[in-house]
């Protein structure tokens, strides 16, 4: 579960309850809709009675917070009080996420226990709804980076692949690409990227994805024309910031603009979607070093 850009948007769970549609419940909602997510878990704590749907915000808040066990605790009681339908399947997302979170950042002895928690919730969420397009993408990604002894494995992220390509052919030349590119086939995998960009051309994703693989292959003057493209077809978008700065960073170029560019990540309004303000600020730490 790998630093991704992107997160689920708010009011994807269950249709609203009364008590979702409740002032507690709405001011939460906006406050972590501007990623006020410690201010968000303020308020909905102090709920006698939450439903599921507000277990989820309270949840996904925790996590966007960073308190990881604090958000499997509570997506646990969510999806406990959420009866086995499509529309819950998205908590059952948000649960795999957070084992996942804890599996990275937990003791060794930990990590097996919580990744294989993570996998169930992942397979449980598609069970529920088979195109749920963040369990389809966190699945595909546990499936590639787990050893098999942990459920991982690539033939399972390949018939992944072939069902998110059924429901999005860019999105399935992304799978594709990721495949090719944990079994070394860096020839494969950039074609893949490649033609992902010339199916959905209009999204800025395809672009920064296909700008950071020539990146890590050390082919910078070739990531930066794709990084500038990306910036044309969307100025000043918080995404192009943040990659175009991840990449900077991690080679150690151009210090300067990456900490412009950092700074503007910071400034912007950003929303759940977006990496957190906290790993633009380690970066620039990074920098300072």
């Amino acid at each position: 579960m790998g630093m991704r850009i992107r997160f689920l948007i708010i009011g994807v769970f269950l249709a609203a309850s009364l008590q979702a549609a409740s002032p507690e419940y709405q001011r939460a909602s906006d406050l972590y809709g501007h990623t006020q997510y410690q201010q968000a878990t303020a308020v909905l704590e102090k709920v006698a009675k939450p439903d599921a749907d507000m277990l989820l915000l309270l949840g996904r808040a925790y996590f966007g917070a960073g308190d990881y066990s604090r958000a499997t605790e509570v997506l646990e009681k969510a999806v406990e009080k959420a009866p086995e339908s499509p529309q819950s399947s998205a908590a059952y997302a948000w649960l795999g996420r957070a084992w996942g979170r804890r599996a990275e950042t937990s003791a060794l002895w930990n990590q097996p226990r919580y990744a294989a928690r993570s996998r169930e919730a992942f397979e449980k969420s598609l069970q529920l709804d088979p195109n749920n397009h963040d369990a389809l993408d966190d699945l595909s990604e546990f499936y590639l980076q787990a050893p098999g002894w942990l459920g991982g494995g690539i033939d399972k992220a390949e018939a992944l692949a072939k069902r998110i390509a059924s429901l999005d052919p860019a999105w399935g030349q992304i799978a594709y690409a990721r495949i090719k590119e944990e079994q070394k086939d860096f020839v494969a995998a950039e074609s893949h990227l490649r033609q992902a960009i010339q199916m959905a051309p209009r999204q800025v994703g395809k672009l920064l994805n296909l700008a950071t693989f020539l990146a890590k292959r050390g082919r910078s003057n070739e990531s930066d024309a794709e990084f500038a493209e990306a910036a044309k077809l969307a100025p000043n978008d918080p995404q192009v910031l943040f990659a175009r700065a991840h990449v900077l960073v991690e080679q150690k170029r151009n210090p300067d603009e990456a900490r412009q560019l950092l700074t503007q990540y910071l400034a912007a309004n950003l929303t759940p979607d977006y990496p957190p303000r906290s790993e633009a600020q380690k970066l620039l730490q990074k920098i300072s070093r």
